[in-house]
């Protein structure tokens, strides 16, 4: 049984790496951003189930506290209820709808606030010096292809067939005032028009002090969940942890329809299936 629960550019290079899902080896590819000329390739070893990311990704400013510019979707993503047009990928480690959002510091999940949001790896980081916050979307190819074959894995009832992919990816980003700590953080959308998913996916994660968010929130908190280990001290545990047996990978399904999940034959509420994946020794 699974249960998955809900440049600023001027003559500046920049590093993207392509990554192949289920692997420890990536190609980093340092490239002139201004006109996209590969300069320089090195391999390095990363670790971690991430989708492919790097070759024509979008990257964010090396701005501390900075995001990206509003990015429209090409198609909409559903989100607990609400249609979004629209997405801000944010450099602490984190997705919002309304508009760029520089917090650092975060809070505990139920915020009881005003703001959906989807947070990977909710930090204060500081990608000025190293590491590389880029995004992309796609609707057709390989990942279309790698999204539906997850999801099917992880909700099997449901027949699902993904027609758009947003990929955000942190990699290798430093702690802010730590330049030279690295972590690697990924979160997927994925959706049909109708059915919407999250895949977090987890690489290495570099020890810190300081207190970290993981999951999602909503306005008002109707829906949320905390990743184990949010706001405690054992988040490098976050790569061997997982709600779908796949270690570094949480799968959340955030569509409206999401207020239940089938366990038993029976519709149980968000919280009862967290705790049915947790008795069955998903979650670990």
């Amino acid at each position: 049984f699974i249960c998955a629960v809900f440049l600023y550019a001027s003559n500046i290079n920049t590093t993207y790496t392509t990554v192949m899902p289920e692997t420890a080896t990536a190609e980093t590819t340092t490239m002139d951003i201004t006109t996209g000329n590969i300069l320089q390739y090195n391999d390095i070893n990363i670790t971690g189930p991430f989708y492919p990311f790097g070759t024509g990704d979008t990257v964010n400013g090396h701005i501390d506290d900075g995001s990206s510019s509003v990015i429209y979707l090409q198609q909409p993503f559903i989100f607990v209820g609400q249609t979004y047009n629209q997405i801000y990928v944010n450099n602490n480690g984190h997705l919002t709808f309304d508009g760029a959002w520089g917090s650092y510091t975060p809070y505990q999940f139920p915020a009881y606030g005003g703001k959906d949001l989807i947070a990977p790896f909710w930090t204060d980081i500081d990608n000025r010096w190293n590491g590389v916050i880029s995004y992309q979307q796609y609707t057709s190819g390989s990942v279309l292809t790698q999204a539906t074959q997850d999801i099917n894995q992880y909700f099997p009832d449901l027949s699902f067939s993904a027609s758009w992919v947003f990929v955000a990816t942190w990699d290798r980003v430093a702690y802010f005032y730590n330049s030279g700590t690295e972590t690697s953080f990924q979160v997927v959308l994925i959706s049909n028009g109708h059915l919407s998913f999250v895949v977090i996916n987890y690489g290495a994660i570099a020890p810190t002090q300081r207190y970290v968010q993981a999951g999602y929130d909503t306005i008002d908190s109707s829906h949320h969940f905390s990743i184990t280990g949010s706001l405690q001290n054992d988040i490098t545990s976050l790569p061997h942890s997982s709600n779908v047996n796949v270690p570094g990978r949480w799968a959340f399904r955030t569509d409206h329809g999401s207020r239940g999940c089938q366990f038993n034959g029976n519709v149980a509420s968000l919280t009862a299936c967290h705790v049915c994946c947790l008795q069955l020794g998903i979650l670990y």
